[in-house]
């Protein structure tokens, strides 16, 4: 302990186990001075220290110094084995951290998963269930649904529970039923499927159908999208029905303008060859047949005009009630007594807008078909009323108009029609009757005439149930009273005179050739051209001469009738004008009615008809100037 000078035992040992802590000491020392306590208190850490007291032998020091290696030998080991042990907790500690913190990872992506799920999920529910196309989550074995939006309860007009039941049948037939299966049971996907699916009502609805398959846990389903193209459909047949009606109606006025030319021809020469009285009998009768077969001819051309509105209409405000009661005793001529007519016409009803002899056309026609449809009797009822048409009756009929108008009703108690029948009847010449018994026109005809009227026709019939036929009219919006169609007396022919000059216009030789022949035989200058061009030739070489201008509307070359008249008018303003054409309402102007100056002849005509026109034309002209007294030569 005692180590004079510097350090003693104790500040050594102090000293030393900074540097080693785990070294083994022994205090060898002869004096009693220190105590133990003193000493270790002084120094600390008394298990690594051993205090021997001078004298000792060398058994004392050997078996002091083997214990006390086999101690620091033992402290070493176990220091080693801490050491070890503390690495591998906390080896085993980072693994857990990692362990931990993918576990956390893991239940992190889980959980974002899972939201995305829900969030996906709530995204589907509300586009499958507030979406306007009808769909339904079809279980695997067929067996009623899973689902079904509003949509298609609203498409089926059918409750939820009676749906997710399979409580009904939802296919129009049982081979697009089978079609379906067939291919849902093999997890086939449909594309634009077209199918008819039946509602609760008993009603079919058009659709498309297309398919997606599903797997909602782990089951798979079969995403049903229904696309609902009934209305599609229908305006579809709609249009190409339009647009069929409007081929056959440009074809069936090309046909009748060319025939009216011919049959102007025939007609005029064959009343001029009938007044000849030196007519041999024979010939005569002969030339009644051609007359009368070229008059029927005539009608039937009548009738194409009026099927593709060409025919030339004068509308005047009419009252409907009265027109049909003028034909009354027509009518229970022309149906027989075995079918009982019925009449309810509606009093004080507001004029309509039209043509009487259209108008006339319509009830006779409708009549006539009514009788057809009842060969073994019946009643046939007509009625007028007035109806106001809104937005549910256009949805109904795409050609109805809104607001008010005059409906003329005809219905029978006859054989009826399916519905091909009633989509084709009024198509021109297409009669569901034998041959001779029907030319096919009738109904084409009133078609004809409610379209250039601003009408329009409804039909309801169905076999053994009878036929309603209802046709619409505009209401007239002129203030002037309505007459009840009856046609006036046409005045006297005023004799013609030497000092009159008419310009013929007109395309076709032969036709030219017997206005002009006509008009010559009763007194009046002619000079006839083939075109407007050579008509304006005539025109600025005998302009003071003329005082009529009778034209064709519709000519091969540039200039038309009705700009002829035009140009000639704006030269002579007191220029008298006579259109004539085998249809020209919609070429002449909708202001011809309005047009005072102006007349119209419609092919065909007679030369009585012919002379007529003109002279009743002339009547409102200013006397003419006697002053004009040279003979003009006619040019052909």
């Amino acid at each position: 302990v005692r180590m004079p000078p510097g350090w003693d035992g104790i500040e050594t040992i102090s000293r030393i186990w900074k540097e080693f802590p785990d070294l083994q000491i022994v205090i060898c020392t002869a004096y009693s001075d220190y105590s133990w306590d003193e000493i270790a208190k002084s120094i600390g850490n008394s298990d690594q220290m051993l205090v021997l007291k001078k004298p000792f032998d060398n058994v004392e020091v050997l078996q002091m110094a083997h214990a006390l290696s086999k101690k620091w030998q033992l402290t070493q080991m176990a220091r080693r084995q801490m050491e070890e042990l503390d690495a591998q907790v906390n080896q085993r500690t980072a693994e857990l951290r990692a362990a931990n913190a993918r576990l956390t990872g893991e239940v992190a992506e889980r959980t974002a998963a899972e939201e995305a799920l829900r969030q996906s999920e709530e995204r589907f529910s509300k586009a499958f269930h507030s979406s306007p196309i009808p769909m339904i989550i079809q279980r695997p074995d067929g067996n009623g649904c899973l689902d079904a939006n509003v949509s298609f309860l609203e498409l089926i007009n059918a409750e939820r529970a009676a749906v997710l039941a399979g409580e009904m049948r939802l296919w129009g037939d049982d081979a697009t039923a089978m079609a379906i299966c067939e291919k849902l049971a093999a997890r086939d996907v449909i594309r634009n499927l077209a199918a008819t699916i039946r509602t609760t009502g008993g009603d079919t609805r058009e659709v498309l159908v297309a398919t997606e398959n599903l797997e909602l846990g782990n089951v798979p389903y079969h995403l049903l999208i229904l696309q609902d193209i009934t209305d599609r459909m229908r305006l579809e047949n709609e249009l190409r029905q339009a647009q069929k009606m409007e081929a056959v109606g440009r074809l069936a006025a090309g046909v009748a303008h060319d025939f009216n030319n011919i049959l102007t021809v025939i007609l005029g020469n064959t009343a001029m060859q009938l007044r000849n009285p030196q007519l041999d009998g024979k010939l005569s009768a002969s030339l009644h047949q051609v007359q009368r077969a070229a008059e029927r001819a005539t009608a039937l051309t009548r009738q194409l005009l009026a099927y593709s509105r060409k025919q030339i209409i004068q509308r005047r405000p009419l009252a409907l009630s009265g027109v049909v009661e003028q034909t009354v005793a027509m009518l229970r001529r022309i149906i027989g007594e075995h079918i009982a007519l019925d009449m309810q016409l509606a009093p004080d009803l507001p004029p309509i807008f039209a043509d009487s002899s259209s108008v006339d056309q319509v009830i006779m026609n409708l009549a006539l078909n009514a009788r057809d449809a009842m060969p073994e009797g019946g009643k046939l009822t007509i009625t007028t009323l007035r109806v106001e048409t809104d937005e549910a009756a256009r949805g109904r009929n795409p050609d109805a108009q809104l607001g008010p108008h005059i409906c003329l009703a005809v219905k029978d108690t006859g054989c009826g029609m399916s519905t091909a029948t009633v989509a084709r009847i009024f198509e021109p010449f297409f009669t569901t009757k034998g041959p001779g018994k029907g030319t096919g026109m009738g109904l084409a005809t009133v078609y004809g005439v409610l379209k250039q009227h601003g009408g329009w026709i409804e039909v309801e019939s169905a076999p053994r149930r009878g036929t309603s036929i209802r046709a619409f009219f505009p209401l007239s919006v002129d203030g002037v009273a309505a007459d009840s169609g009856k046609p006036e007396r046409l005045p006297a022919e005023c004799a013609p005179t030497t000092s009159i000059t008419i310009l013929v216009v007109e395309d076709e030789e032969m036709l030219r050739e017997f206005v002009s022949d006509a008009l010559g035989a009763l007194g009046y200058r002619v000079l006839s051209a083939p075109n407007g061009r050579a008509a304006l030739e005539i025109w600025a070489e005998h302009h003071e001469q003329i005082d009529l201008l009778l034209t064709d509307v519709v000519m091969p070359e540039s200039i038309s009738g009705r700009e002829l008249a035009h140009t000639l008018i704006m030269d002579k303003p007191d220029l008298k004008v006579i259109f004539t054409s085998g249809y020209s309402a919609e070429l002449i102007g909708t202001d011809f009615e309005r047009e005072k100056q102006h007349a119209f002849l419609a092919k065909p005509y007679l030369p009585d008809r012919l002379a007529q026109t003109v002279a009743e034309h002339l009547q409102s002209q200013p006397a003419m100037i006697a002053s004009r007294a040279s003979v003009l030569p006619v040019l052909t």
